[in-house]
């Protein structure tokens, strides 16, 4: 069987994985990635319990279920992953699959990540003069940011810490002018909220004293513009070809709808939803603040002035838009699409 042999193989390339029952596809996974029989278990639909769902947030009634799926295919770095989904609407998987098979023939995903710099603000208003309060700030970077690693001996201890302080001048708001301080953080593995919320607020009252201002926000940004990561990928032209329509006229095709997603919001909003389909559905799969995902990707969208798809798109190109090919041929023609 050929899913078997893939298993015993150790790659994610499974064909016929989605004809079989749920209970077969959990069995393949555990296979796979070697999952004990508790862990099994949570795939099959032995989850999160009333009474652990009480210890996480206020006022529970009960839990609200949502599939949770596979997607396969996936090549990243030159090693193989199954990757799980949680999503409610249909073809996301189906799409997401197929178009990691058509990345696979051109060599897979190749990602990378910068070093993890979070960034705290802290407002700084009533300053007597915005420009002295400014450069008194960055003259002493140095004693600011050992104040923050004061209060992360853990993060520090694994390479983490302050990196920078950085000052905005912002003149005119409708409070009137305020100054907003920059503390770049590297959290290492963590989110950083906590971390960074905590070092925020360790430097405020010695920021209030250089400033002569009043301190009012001290927090963390979902703007993560230090920390980003990017996966990049080649789609052969050969690949794309549909019964109608070669390869290369595919190709153009989706370069014509990206650059449209790139001058225009109102296509760069269905655009970058696209997008967020595959993101978001990993993001909760695995427990992680998709909303914060979600602001920060949006926000980045905008951080020129205008919402718009990435201006240096193409690495995003085959995801996007491979995804709204496949579902046109799932939804609209009605095709079976193997993946």
């Amino acid at each position: 069987m050929e899913v078997e042999r893939a298993v015993e193989q150790k790659t994610s390339r499974l064909p016929g994985f989605y004809k079989l029952l749920p209970a077969e596809r959990v069995a393949v996974v555990g296979d796979w990635a070697e999952l004990n029989e508790a862990e099994r278990a949570v795939l099959a639909g032995q989850g999160l319990t009333p009474s652990q769902a009480d210890l996480m947030i206020e006022n529970v009634v009960g839990t609200y279920a949502l599939p949770l799926g596979i997607a396969v295919n996936f090549l990243v770095n030159g090693r193989d992953y199954l990757v799980p989904m949680t999503v409610e609407e249909p073809s996301v998987l189906a799409a997401i699959s197929h178009a990691a098979k058509l990345i696979r023939a051109g060599g897979g995903f190749q990602a990378e990540s910068t070093e993890p710099v979070m960034i705290g603000q802290i407002q700084v208003l009533d300053v007597p003069d915005l420009e002295a309060a400014r450069l008194a700030v960055l003259a002493h970077s140095a004693e600011l940011m050992a104040r923050a690693d004061a209060c992360s001996d853990s993060i520090v201890a694994y390479g983490g810490g302050a990196r920078g302080i950085e000052a905005r001048p912002f003149p005119d708001t409708p409070v009137g002018p305020m100054l907003i301080v920059h503390l770049l953080f590297d959290s290492r593995d963590a989110m950083g909220a906590n971390t960074v919320n905590t070092a925020a607020e360790a430097i405020a009252p010695r920021l209030a004293e250089l400033t002569g201002g009043r301190t009012n926000l001290r927090i963390l940004s979902n703007l993560a513009d230090r920390r980003t990561a990017t996966a990049r990928c080649t789609v052969p032209a050969a690949e794309l070809t549909l019964p109608d329509i070669p390869g290369g006229d595919v190709a153009r095709l989706i370069a014509e709808a990206n650059a449209f997603a790139v001058v225009d919001p109102y296509r760069a909003a269905t655009h970058n939803k696209g997008i967020m389909n595959g993101i978001d559905a990993v993001c909760i799969a695995t427990g992680n603040d998709w909303r914060a995902i979600e602001a920060g990707a949006h926000s980045y969208a905008a951080r020129n002035g205008r919402y718009a798809a990435p201006v240096s798109y193409t690495h995003l190109r085959a995801h996007e838009t491979v995804l709204d090919l496949v579902c046109r041929l799932l939804l609209e023609k009605k095709t079976q699409t193997q993946y």
